[in-house]
Order: structure tokens, then C-alpha cells, then sequence
């Protein structure tokens, strides 16, 4: 076993040694909680929710501790962002040295060498083998807008396809490559102009089309319904976020991708919740054999710091003119010293290969699972990226108040899992790299709890 294969030590995990365990000494949410939650109420903004009632005071293995002292099993990592750990001793080593520096000069007024070195090994790390240029942001949405001003500049063509189901971010132009309405973008328009919208291939619900099958299909929709000639750039997730962690069918991407090179369209993966070993690689698009023109890159690659990147060839990604690409705080010294150090760590700690090996735990339990309860109507993912799709297994259908449920009760037990999906049916898993087999197994059993209460009600 590696040194995360079994439960975490404080030089993986980080911060204060916490125990790696699921405890409750109160009700969840706590009195503190419920307490910090009313203030909440009375001074942050309605529109910014919470997917579990609790305020956190520590975190670091496989755990998060709330201000009650509960310790939560964590299969959420803040949305994929903390894959190498809370406090991870690297980054927090880093950080600190940074602090003691400075803090900040702005890249684009009085440069820092760290910057060059996270796009140094950006270039390096993404896939394809020729020459890069990176630029960093502080978000993934940031990141995919600057993505698609780049493409712009360089076809000097305008209109931008995205897919169904897809989630790209919340800044105007995101809202628009953004498919769901509900919560992201009602209300909220009208939306850049420009942005088209082709189908996916969703194998759970397509019928039996293959990839190559379902990528003609977009095919043809994009060119009867946009046209090459004023097609800048395709966005596409190699396995979809928020649209619920759909795996496109096999040839589906690579179908695509090979259609954008014979038509002058660059090619954008948005990575921003697949990236950094998350999949069991260093990016989805390892897997499916496909090299964008441009990568976009941010959750995992800091953390826990805001930092966002895009990379991509290098005649592309020159196009923009100077002073066309940057922000005050874009990569700045403090991020850009938590991502080299977390690099470090994916690189050196086996954290990429313990996605991998989180997959194989997640895929096999939630497969036995499915095996005996027909309303788990599909599991998928790769790597330390899985959810199981929840449906009325009478028709099909999309089941959200179950998947509500059953994500309620977890939160109650002590275990974070995140909900997605459009129809919002869809449960994932994303595990800290650094969570042990025990708890994750242990965070997997009260779900299997969960669905079986729930099924014991309705029955009742």
C-alpha cells in the first residue's frame, strides 16, 4: 500500500492531526452551527446557499470538523477542489514562505518568477507535445471566458458551441454556455450573444447511440444550425460536473475533436473539475485519447487557493495582443505558491494513483449497490469522480426528491456528498485523495442506510 491507500497520516493530511473518523456529539447542524447560520441569515446575501448546515473549524485526511466538534466524512472536497488534502503540508509550508515575501505586486506590473513556473509546468503537464503558452486567473469561470475571448481573437470568428447539459460558471458569458436554468441563470439575463448549445452523447439516456454516432448528430446540428465559417471555438467537459458526471460513449470526443481540426475550430476542454489527477490521470482527457487546442484548468490545482489557468498551443494562445490577458489579482504570488507545491504533491505523494484507486472502491460498492436496488439507474465516473443516477424505476424518470433525501439523511449522519445533475437526481463522490479506505467505505454504508430507510417509508 502507498502512504494514502490506508487511513492518512498527519504528514499527508496536514493542520491539527485530526482523527480520522465520523463523529457525532451533537445533532447536525450543532447549536454553534444553527447559531453562525442565523448570522449568516442576517448578513450574506439569500442567494448565496449551503449545501450542508454546518460551519466548519478544521479539516485535513478524509474529515471535516464542524464548530460543535462533529467530524464529518468528506466526499465532497469542497467541489473537487481539495485533492491533495486540507492543509497539505506542502502547500501550507509554501504559502507561508510566501507570506513572509510579499503578497502581492500584480503579475502584469512587477512580474514574480513563480507565476512562470506554474505556466512552465502547465505546458508540461497538459496533454499534447508541442509548444504552450499558460495565462492565470483566479477562477474557473474567469478561466473559460478568457478561453473563449482567446479562440475569438485568433479565428476572428464569433459563435461559441456548448453542450447540453453542460456547466462552464456564473459570469455572464459562463451563464451562457451554462445549460441549466435552475439555480444558475434565472433571472439573471439576457446573456452574451453567440453561444449555441449541440447535444451530448449521454449514454444512460440515449437510446443505444454510440459516440461516433452521437457526435454525427451534434455534427450536424452545429453546421446546419451555425455554420463552420462563423464557428470559433467548440466547449465541451471530458466528463460533465454539474450536468451530472456523464461519460460521453467512446468516440464521442475524439469524433468531435478530429471534425474541429479539419474545420478550423479550436477546441476547448474545460477541466475544471476533472483536472489534477481527479480522474485517475492527470486530466480527463488522458483518458480519452484527445488533445485539446486549449485546456481550462482551476479547482484542483491550488489547494484550496484561487487559481485558475488556460493553456493551449502556442500560436493560439499568442494571438490575444499585449496587455489583452491578465487582472489585478490574476496568479497571484500566494496562489501561485500553493499550486507549485501542490503540483509537487500529485507529482511525488501517489495521490494520482489514489484516484485511481478510489475509483475502483467507489465503482465496485456503488455497482453492488445498483446490483439490488433498481432505482440506482446508473453508476459512472473515473477515478476519485463517480455518482450514481437516481430514477423511478418503474419509468426512468429522473427521481430528485429521492436524491434530495437520501443527501439529506447522509448530511444528518455525518457524511458531506454533493447532489448535481440537471434534473437534479444525480449524487457524486468526490473524495479527498487523501481519505482512507475505511472512512470512505464507512461514508458509502450510510448512503446504502440511507436508500434502504428511505425505501422502508415509502413502503410504510
Amino acid at each position: 500500500m502507498t502512504l494514502v491507500e490506508s487511513a492518512p497520516t498527519s504528514a499527508v493530511t496536514g493542520g491539527p492531526s485530526l482523527p480520522q473518523e465520523r463523529r457525532l456529539v451533537t445533532a447536525i447542524p450543532g447549536p454553534k452551527s444553527i447559531e453562525l447560520m442565523s448570522r449568516k441569515t442576517e448578513a450574506v446575501a439569500a442567494g448565496v446557499g449551503a449545501t450542508i448546515p454546518i460551519f466548519t473549524a478544521a479539516a485535513g485526511g478524509g474529515v471535516v470538523v464542524d464548530v460543535d466538534g462533529n467530524s464529518l466524512i468528506d466526499l465532497g472536497s469542497g467541489i473537487a477542489v481539495t485533492g491533495v488534502g486540507n492543509s497539505n503540508p506542502r502547500v501550507v509550508a509554501a504559502v507561508a514562505e510566501q507570506l513572509e515575501r510579499f503578497t502581492h505586486t500584480c503579475f502584469t506590473v512587477a512580474p514574480y518568477d513563480s507565476y512562470v513556473e506554474v505556466a512552465e509546468a502547465l505546458n508540461r503537464l497538459t496533454p499534447g507535445d508541442f509548444a504552450k503558452r499558460s495565462a492565470l486567473f483566479n477562477s474557473g469561470a474567469e478561466a473559460v471566458e478568457n478561453a473563449v475571448k482567446i479562440a475569438r481573437h485568433y479565428t476572428r470568428k464569433q459563435a461559441v458551441v456548448a453542450f447540453d447539459h453542460a456547466y462552464h460558471g456564473r459570469t455572464n458569458l459562463t451563464m451562457g454556455l451554462t445549460a441549466k436554468n435552475q439555480p444558475y441563470k434565472n433571472g439573471f439575463g439576457p446573456f452574451a450573444p453567440e453561444i449555441y448549445r449541440a447535444p451530448l452523447s449521454y449514454p444512460f439516456r440515449d437510446g443505444g447511440l454510440d459516440g461516433v454516432e452521437a457526435a454525427e448528430r451534434a455534427i450536424l446540428q452545429i453546421e446546419k444550425q451555425i455554420g463552420v465559417e462563423n464557428l470559433a471555438a467548440l466547449i465541451i467537459e471530458p466528463i460533465q460536473g454539474e450536468g451530472g458526471f456523464i461519460v460521453p460513449a467512446d468516440g464521442f470526443l475524439p469524433t468531435l475533436l478530429a471534425w474541429t481540426r479539419a474545420n478550423g475550430v479550436v477546441f476547448i476542454a474545460d477541466e475544471v473539475q476533472t483536472g489534477f489527477g481527479r480522474t485517475g490521470q492527470w486530466f480527463a482527457s488522458d483518458a480519452e485519447g484527445i488533445v485539446p487546442d486549449i485546456i481550462v484548468t482551476a479547482k484542483g490545482i491550488a489547494g484550496g487557493l484561487p487559481l485558475s489557468a488556460v493553456t493551449g498551443r502556442a500560436e493560439i494562445m499568442d494571438a490575444a495582443q499585449v496587455g489583452g490577458l491578465g487582472g489585478t489579482y490574476a496568479g497571484s504570488p500566494l496562489a501561485c505558491a500553493a499550486a507549485l507545491a501542490t503540483i509537487d504533491a500529485y507529482e511525488n505523494d501517489g495521490l494520482i494513483e489514489r484516484a485511481a484507486a478510489i475509483g475502483e472502491v467507489l465503482l465496485g460498492r456503488l455497482g453492488e449497490l445498483a446490483a439490488s436496488d433498481p432505482r440506482i439507474g446508473d453508476v459512472r465516473g473515473r477515478g476519485a469522480m463517480v455518482a450514481i443516477e437516481l430514477v423511478d424505476p418503474a419509468t426512468g424518470a429522473p427521481d430528485a426528491a429521492l436524491t434530495g433525501r437520501v443527501a439529506g439523511a447522509a448530511h444528518k449522519a455525518g457524511v458531506i456528498v454533493l447532489t448535481c445533475g440537471t434534473y437534479g437526481n444525480v449524487i457524486r463522490f468526490l473524495p479527498p485523495l487523501t481519505i482512507g479506505d475505511d472512512l470512505l467505505l464507512e461514508g458509502l454504508g450510510v448512503i446504502a442506510d440511507a436508500l434502504a430507510a428511505d425505501a422502508g417509508a415509502v413502503a410504510a
